[in-house]
């Protein structure tokens, strides 16, 4: 039967140019998996300098600073013993890389370099590194002074290669290359290879975790489906360099321990797309908080969903952070006592006594514009998850925005429903919001040392140029988190938040008129998630997304008793795809300055084949 042998994985916290603190957690995780009895340690993807460098991974210092600090963990007599699989940057004849570097015992066997690299989502990898194209090509790689007085040799291998122990055979892979049509480990498994690493340092998408581990099943599945004809593909394979070491991964001792036995069948925990939301932004928003130096958070709290579900995840991140600390989490613990200021040493008991220390919200009403109900409703969930709240208004900020106008210009804007233009009206919403912003970062600076926080900071403002915390989720997205935490944090204030038309109150109230966001966009939110996803994952523009909707929001599709699909004629549907395309901030990273909209080929194709529909004898009204 096979050998025994124990792998270690892990995922350290690791910041981007902390080398220093970076080189830290490597070793307490070698020394952590030594006590494991791992006889193989798997770190993430370029854990010494950090992935987030960005830019900086072209600047020459970076890579002397990464060699400085592999070369403290050679050196580390704690560190030996065990085979370590360690991502660094790596410069090759002029070449930026992103590598693999098996070490053992002091030395280093192999520099494995990414074949493919990353360049969707948030990836630029390209911007940084070459890839290195050519599959199973090894070449030599002149060490660095300090590292060849380690090595006892100026040169090792570098390149697509494998490491030969007396006992089995390890390939590596980097986190892309799972995701590949014919990813290398195909290859690898077809020469023999039986332990495939791949580290990684893939940032959170939804529902992401779901579809790797898909990949990795699809895996194991496919070597028993090819195993009648594996001999003969095997023979046809072309071979890796085996870099041999006579480190062996398993002992005999462990063949007759009879307390060493396989580990059992671990069942994943796929978590919703809402826990997912709450549990991964909460932990990024305390790393970001525990770590830049400020006192806290502000978010301005309309009574809208959006400054909802940003409040919402704070406190989960408050209830993950009060879990942490029961736990006996010691790093949690010093960062709390240092963040919650208490005097005497103590630590909060809830999650609520934590949000009152750092979390704080503020509501900037308008006489005119802003509702009873939204006022209430930012006041309840304050309360609810223990937010310092602060109720004001803003009136006298606006008016006197206003009669800047009226004594400079001798002109009186009105509010569209006051019979005023367009431009008078977006006029009078922006001194609304942009006041808001000013008032934001206003108390944002200032409420620390009113509250009496000893060596008073700053907070820093969510839903802003600071922290985007939703960015880039869809509304939808939104609406289920906030409908999941009321129930799984029992908070029952966030019910109202789901009923209220989504307005952002920026124009006056009256008997007849009561503003809209979905009114004002022309959409329903339901129907900007249908286009966001058609221009994301389908890549569909303007003209393509009209095709598509023509006919799936038509009323001659067949529908299920239980279908919400709207049901609009073509004419609408190319007034909703208009409205859409014609919004800047529909999408992201488009262009900055556009030709006129309306004047667009596109447009004109979605004219012309309304046209031809009605030629047709259709009808498109």
């Amino acid at each position: 039967m096979g050998h025994l042998i124990t792998v270690a994985t892990c995922n350290l916290n690791q910041w981007a140019l902390d080398f220093e603190g970076n080189t830290k957690r490597i070793i307490e995780s070698i020394i952590k998996a030594k006590e494991a009895g791992a006889s193989l340690r798997v770190g993430p993807e370029l854990e010494v300098c950090g992935y987030g460098c960005l830019d900086h991974l072209l600047e020459q210092d970076l890579y002397l600073h990464c060699w400085q600090c592999l070369e403290t963990i050679l050196k580390n007599k704690d560190c030996y013993d065990i085979l370590l699989d360690i991502g660094m940057p790596v410069l090759h004849r002029n070449n930026r890389f992103n590598c693999r570097l098996i070490c053992y015992n002091g030395k280093i066997l192999l520099i494995r370099p990414k074949l493919y690299l990353a360049g969707d989502g948030n990836y630029r990898e390209q911007r940084f590194f070459t890839p290195w194209l050519r599959p199973r090509h090894c070449e030599e790689y002149y060490l660095p002074r300090m590292i060849q007085v380690l090595q006892g040799a100026i040169k090792v291998t570098i390149g697509d290669a494998v490491i030969s122990t007396p006992d089995t055979t390890i390939g590596c892979e980097t986190c892309e290359e799972l995701f590949l049509p014919d990813p290398p480990h195909n290859h690898m498994s077809l020469n023999g290879v039986e332990v495939i690493t791949n580290s990684s340092g893939s940032h959170f998408t939804l529902r992401k975790l779901s579809l790797r581990m898909q990949l990795v099943m699809e895996e194991e599945i496919r070597a028993y489906r090819f195993a009648p004809s594996r001999g003969l593909q095997a023979v046809q394979a072309p071979a890796y360099k085996r870099i041999e070491t006579p480190y062996a991964l398993s002992s005999e001792e462990s063949d007759r321990n009879l307390k060493v036995f396989p580990s059992l069948e671990i069942e994943p925990r796929y978590h919703s797309a809402e826990e997912e939301i709450a549990m991964c932004t909460g932990a990024y928003l305390w790393d970001y908080l525990r770590r830049c130096g400020v006192a806290g958070y502000l978010v301005p709290l309309s009574g809208g969903i959006d400054s909802c579900a940003t409040a919402v995840i704070v406190f989960s991140m408050c209830r993950m952070v009060i879990e942490a600390c029961k736990a006996g989490n010691e790093q949690v613990i010093a960062d709390v006592k240092r963040l919650a200021k208490y005097s005497d040493g103590k630590i909060p008991d809830t999650p609520e006594e934590l949000c009152n220390q750092i979390f704080h919200t503020v509501y900037m009403g308008m006489s005119k514009q802003s509702s009873k109900e939204t006022r209430q409703r930012a006041k309840d969930l304050a309360a609810a998850i223990g937010a310092y709240h602060c109720n004001l208004d803003i009136d006298e900020v606006y008016e006197a925005q206003r009669n800047l106008i009226v004594n400079t210009l001798n002109f009186e804007p009105k509010f569209k429903v006051e019979g005023g233009s367009v431009s008078e009206n977006l006029t009078l919403q922006n001194i609304q919001a942009r006041s808001r912003m000013v008032t934001a970062y206003e108390f944002a600076q200032i409420l620390p040392t009113t509250r009496g926080r000893p060596g008073g900071g700053s907070l820093l403002v969510l839903g802003s140029a600071n922290v985007g915390t939703i960015a880039r989720l869809q509304i939808c997205d939104l609406r289920r988190l906030i409908t999941w935490a009321e129930v799984n944090f029992n908070l029952p204030c966030l019910h109202d938040f789901l009923t209220a038309v989504p307005t952002a109150e920026l124009e006056p109230i009256t008997e007849t008129y009561v503003q809209s966001d979905e009114a004002d966009m022309g959409m329903t939110y339901d129907e900007l998630t249908v286009f966001g996803r058609l221009r994301k994952f389908d890549k569909l523009g303007p003209y393509g997304m009209f095709q598509r909707l023509a006919h799936e929001w038509g009323a001659n599709r067949p529908r299920a008793k239980d279908d919400t699909t709207p049901v609009y004629t073509p004419k609408q549907v190319a007034e909703k795809v208009k409205a859409h395309d014609s919004n800047p901030c529909a999408t992201l990273l488009r262009p900055f300055l556009y030709p006129p909209f309306y004047q667009s080929l596109a447009f004109k194709c979605i004219d012309r084949e309304l046209e031809k529909m009605e030629g047709s004898g259709q009808d498109v009204d």
